[in-house]
């Protein structure tokens, strides 16, 4: 079992920046992936940004290719998504997650893969 914590949230102008941290209560699982989902008003939730903890290999949604960098941490079990340039469709409640060991890299990006989620923070972009 993994608990993770997400924070970082917050309310910013068109083009500013946030950074969100994930702590999770244990190792990350070498050949586990970790990602951040967002979720807005009405909608469903999505995959914005994966990484597969053992390689490093990162993989956004086209959206925020270019904008958003995802990075860990492993000595302090901690997951980071830099985001850059922001837009008001940004805007959403962003929830970070942890597969089990064996996550496939083809797949690291969708929801179905996950097994732990954070409890959410919210970003809101507007001027």
């Amino acid at each position: 079992q993994v608990q993770l914590v997400d924070s970082g949230g917050g309310s910013v102008q068109p083009g500013g920046s946030l950074r969100l941290s994930c702590t999770a209560s244990r190792d990350f699982y070498s050949s586990g992936c970790m990602g951040w989902f967002g979720q807005a008003p009405g909608k469903v939730r999505e995959g914005v940004a994966a990484i597969y903890s053992g390689t490093g290999v990162t993989k956004f949604a086209d959206s925020v290719q270019g904008r958003f960098t995802i990075s860990r941490d492993m000595v302090k079990n901690t997951l980071y998504l830099q985001m850059n340039i922001l837009k008001p469709e940004d805007t959403a409640m962003y929830f970070c997650a942890a597969t089990k060991p064996g996550c496939l890299v083809a797949r690291m990006i969708s929801i179905s893969e996950y097994d732990y989620w954070g409890q959410g923070t919210q970003v809101t972009v507007s001027s």
